[in-house]
């Protein structure tokens, strides 16, 4: 192996690897992590109050999908909890994967609790999970009657994405809930990831003082990058007989509103894509720079 002497183009083209390396970390963290994140919040007191925020949301994620198996491309998912079967809503549990196998829309839910739980219409038995505790129906209320949705031993739902009707991953733009009984400020989050599942991003849901509100929090990201997986935390405690009123904040969920899923795509994103871009200019340059000297 030729020693690298001082003054040889070896030398050179080791001074010019060293000067790549460098820009291209100086490019890479001059490039933001993320596009901006535009966020959409309501709340009120009955359905009409949080409405015009809800339909605008819906506006900019597109035209809703038909609950079926394969992705549209473009548009949205939502899921209002009204049509899950009797036999898979309170006392039961709901499945993780129902909203993907049953109903197509994408979503697999999961939680560091026990399971999750979709509440009775008044036909099935106690409405707004009163099975669980009798006192609930008087916190909370609904946005589009007459089911809730929660998570069990916990009061954090991670939702991930898939091509609807498959176990291929996928990705959304935006992603909305409603929320019932928010009562304590910068408590109900929609956490976003990326696909790298770095965290990109928060949306609080606004707290109202009262029972039976309700608050609408949504993210849009509209510069191209690409959720994998969003978190939702619901108030600081979960449903229970026996939970610390007041301090505890119980929270639970309505109507989901999603971008519609779509395949990953093997294009990096932005925030990659720039950086990558321009350091492989530089690699040109110097190449040809190099082979100029020589």
């Amino acid at each position: 192996m030729r020693p690298i002497e001082f003054g040889s183009s070896n030398f050179a083209s080791s001074l010019d690897l060293r000067l790549i390396a460098f820009t291209f970390l100086l490019i890479t963290s001059i490039v933001p992590a993320r596009a901006d994140l535009v966020t959409y919040s309501a709340n009120g007191a009955t359905a009409g109050d949080i409405q015009t925020t809800v339909d605008s949301f819906r506006t900019v994620l597109g035209a809703l999908n038909s609950n079926v198996a394969g992705s549209f491309g473009s548009g949205r998912r939502e899921i209002n909890w009204d049509g899950v079967p009797d036999a898979l809503s309170a006392p039961n549990n709901l499945p993780a994967n129902f909203f993907n196998v049953n109903s197509p829309r994408g979503v697999v839910f999961s939680t560091p609790g026990t399971g999750f739980q979709v509440s009775a219409n008044a036909v099935a038995g106690p409405i707004e999970f009163g099975n669980i505790n009798a006192t609930y129906p008087g916190l909370f209320t609904t946005f589009s009657a007459q089911r809730l949705f929660t998570a069990l031993g916990s009061n954090i739902i991670d939702v991930n994405f898939f091509i609807p009707g498959s176990t291929t991953p996928a990705f959304t733009t935006g992603f909305g809930a409603v929320f019932s009984d928010v009562d304590l400020a910068n408590t109900t989050t929609i956490q976003f990831f990326n696909l790298a599942n770095a965290s990109i991003g928060n949306v609080f849901a606004p707290n109202i003082a009262g029972n039976q509100t309700l608050s609408f929090a949504g993210g849009l990201f509209n510069a191209g990058e690409q959720v994998g997986r969003v978190r939702i935390t619901s108030g600081n405690s979960a449903l229970g007989p026996n939970e610390l009123l007041p301090a505890a904040d119980l929270v639970v969920m309505d109507d989901f509103l999603y971008g519609e899923p779509r395949a990953v795509s093997a294009i990096p994103e932005p925030a990659t894509f720039i950086p990558l871009m321009l350091g492989l200019l530089l690699i040109a340059g110097y190449r040809r720079s190099a082979a100029q000297r020589d």
